[in-house]
């Protein structure tokens, strides 16, 4: 989570440094332009990695945020292929390689 939310991270410093690094995609259902992506992303992206750093201190609130927050990830990922196809994939990835890290993890169940 620490991994995935560090590059969330980037993708929103790059999105709102530098929006025209980005390829804009006219008639796309979800219509922000990139400084808003980037915030978005950026946001996300520090959550994420806070929450990581609590799941490695072995907090189980944090387990179950990090599911959610890693499910709002790929949605945005998701949103995001548009603009950077191998970038959002690859995020795509990391993600799902993070629900199930925390899903399948011992000692959410006792028994």
């Amino acid at each position: 989570m620490v991994f995935g939310g560090l590059m969330m991270l980037f993708t929103g410093i790059s999105a709102i440094a530098r929006d025209d690094v980005f390829i804009p995609t006219p008639h796309y259902a979800y219509e922000f332009d990139l400084t808003s992506w980037g915030w978005i992303h950026l946001i996300l992206g520090i959550v994420i990695f806070l929450a990581g750093l609590a799941v490695i201190r072995g907090a189980l609130w944090a387990r179950v945020v990090g599911l959610a927050l890693a499910g709002l990830s790929m949605v945005a990922s998701f949103m995001w292929l548009p603009y950077t196809p191998f970038w959002a994939l690859v995020l795509l990835a990391i993600d799902g390689l993070i629900v199930w890290a925390l899903c399948t993890a011992p000692g959410l169940t006792e028994g």
